[in-house]
């Protein structure tokens, strides 16, 4: 027995690490994989959340009303669904367009006794 471990001391040596590296390293992926798993699971709920607040802006920002009769259009059609009305002339209008004057109440103050 002696005589082995003197003779293949190379082979003992080689063994060992692999019994005991090989194990660790197997774990240590294991781990990681299993942690990669995990942020998977939270991230992908997380990018599809985003992905539907891009897509409902996107949509939102296509929406139409029209002035005659309230109908709410995707900006598809040149002329409202509902009554007929043009609704270039809302996709042209803009509510900055205005002057503050012809948007704000003016209210006259009164004295209280």
């Amino acid at each position: 027995m002696n005589y082995f471990l003197k003779a293949n001391k190379n082979l003992l040596t080689y063994s060992l690490i692999t019994i005991l590296v090989i194990p660790l390293i197997g774990i240590k992926f294991f781990f990681g994989l299993i942690g990669n798993i995990l942020v998977l699971l939270f991230l992908i709920p997380i990018f599809l959340l985003l992905v539907f607040f891009l897509v409902f802006n996107s949509y939102k920002s296509k929406i139409n009303i029209c002035n005659n009769c309230g109908t709410i259009s995707l900006n598809l059609n040149k002329n409202c669904m509902n009554c007929g009305a043009n609704l270039e002339n809302n996709m042209n209008r803009d509510e900055f367009d205005q002057k503050p004057s012809e948007s704000t109440i003016e209210v006259k103050a009164e004295e209280i006794n």
